[in-house]
C-alpha cells in the first residue's frame, strides 16, 4: 500500500510506502529536499502539512515543538504518512541551495586498489548527514588554514559512509600521511558540498563522460545516482589512466554494462605496459571520444581529471564536433603540494 504525496509550490508528485518516510520516498523519486541528519534532530527537513495526516515518528521534541504540529509543522526525514498529503517545502535543485556544513568525520577504512591510490571511507556522527548532489565535492580541514579537496564518488543516497579515491601525491600535507601514517579510526574535519560539477537531470539529452585518473571518483556518483534511479538516457564512460594497473577499479563498469543497456564503458590506456597485454583503445582518453563521435551537438559531456586533460576535451569537443559549450561541464583536478 502506498500513499500520493503532492509538493508545493511545485506540484511534483510521488508515491510512498507506509513504512517509509517523506523524505526517504522523495529521494528515491528522485525529489531532493532538505535535510541535514535524517533522524529528527536538526529540523533541516521541516516543512508544512496543508492536507492530510501523518505519524510524526521519532524525533526531538525540542526541534519539532507541540506548537509547531499546532502550526501544521512536520519533520520529513520521520513522518510517515497515513493518508494521501499535500505539503509545503522547498526542493534543493541546484548546488546553491544547499547549505554548507562543517563536520568531524571518523575514517572507517582505507583500502588502496592501486600503489598510489586509496579509497577511504568516512563516517559522519549519528545524529549528522551530508546533503550534496551527485558529482560535488568536500575539504578537509587541515592545520594553518589549508583545506585539501576531494570529490564524493558515493551517489547521494548511499549517505552512510562518504567514499572518497585519494591519489597519494608525494610530499603532499594530506596525502602522504593518509599513505604512510593513518591507520583508520582517525577523526577529521570536513567542509562541503561544494563545487557546481554536478548532473543537470532537466535534460533528456544523451551523456558522455570522460574521466581521468581519480577523476573517476564523481563521475562513479554520477552514474550510480542515474542507476539508481533509472535514468534511461544514454550513457558512455571513457576512463582514460596509464596503465592496466591505474585502472584501480576495472571490474566496476564493467558490471555496470553487464547491468544497464543504455550505458557503455570505454577505459583507454595511454601508456599500456607490455605486461598489460592490452588489446583495447589508447591514447589520450580525450580523443577517444573524438574518434568515435562526429558531432556533439545533441550531447551533454561531464569530464574530470587533470587540467590538460580538461581543456583539451573543451576546446575541442566545442570547436571539432559543435558541442554547446553550455553543455560541457568540467571538474578539474588540481594537486596542491606541500609547500602551498
Amino acid at each position: 500500500m502506498s500513499f500520493q504525496i503532492t509538493i508545493k509550490p511545485s506540484d511534483h508528485a510521488f508515491a510512498c510506502g507506509v513504512d517509509d518516510t517523506v523524505l526517504e520516498a522523495a529521494m528515491r523519486a528522485d525529489l531532493l529536499l532538505p535535510y541535514g541528519c535524517r533522524n529528527g534532530a536538526c529540523g533541516s527537513c521541516k516543512g508544512r502539512i496543508l492536507a492530510g495526516d501523518v505519524d510524526y515518528g521519532q524525533y526531538q521534541p525540542t526541534t519539532l515543538t507541540d506548537d509547531d504540529k499546532r502550526q501544521g509543522l512536520a519533520l520529513f526525514c520521520c513522518a510517515k504518512p497515513l493518508t494521501d498529503l499535500t505539503i509545503e517545502v522547498r526542493e534543493v535543485r541546484r548546488a546553491g541551495d544547499i547549505p554548507i556544513k562543517r563536520l568531524p568525520v571518523r575514517v572507517e577504512t582505507i583500502d588502496k586498489p592501486a600503489a598510489d591510490v586509496a579509497i577511504v571511507k568516512l563516517k559522519l556522527p549519528t545524529t549528522e548527514r551530508l546533503q550534496y548532489l551527485a558529482g560535488q565535492y568536500v575539504d578537509f580541514l587541515l592545520k594553518d588554514n589549508k583545506r585539501r579537496s576531494f570529490s564524493l564518488a558515493t551517489p547521494p543516497h548511499a549517505d552512510s559512509l562518504l567514499e572518497l579515491h585519494i591519489r597519494h601525491v608525494a610530499g603532499g600535507l594530506f596525502t602522504d600521511p593518509l599513505f604512510t601514517q593513518y591507520k583508520g579510526r582517525e577523526i577529521l574535519r570536513i567542509e562541503g558540498p561544494h563545487g557546481s560539477f554536478y548532473l543537470r537531470e532537466d535534460s533528456d539529452k544523451p551523456m558522455i563522460f570522460v574521466a581521468g585518473g581519480t577523476g573517476f571518483a564523481p563521475i562513479k556518483a554520477m552514474l550510480e545516482h542515474c542507476f539508481y534511479h533509472e535514468v534511461t538516457r544514454p550513457m558512455v564512460l571513457y576512463w582514460g589512466v596509464r596503465s592496466l594497473a591505474d585502472l584501480y577499479l576495472p571490474h566496476l563498469p564493467g558490471e555496470w554494462q553487464t547491468r544497464h543497456k543504455h550505458f557503455t564503458f570505454i577505459p583507454v590506456l595511454s601508456d599500456p605496459k607490455p605486461d598489460d597485454a592490452w588489446p583495447g583503445r589508447t591514447g589520450l582518453v580525450h580523443q577517444a571520444v573524438l574518434d568515435d563521435f562526429r558531432d556533439l551537438s545533441g550531447y551533454q559531456v561531464y569530464a574530470c581529471g587533470a587540467p590538460p586533460m580538461i581543456d583539451a576535451a573543451r576546446r575541442d569537443f566545442t570547436a571539432l564536433r559543435n558541442l554547446p559549450a553550455d553543455e560541457f561541464f568540467a571538474d578539474s583536478f588540481t594537486y596542491a603540494a606541500a609547500t602551498e
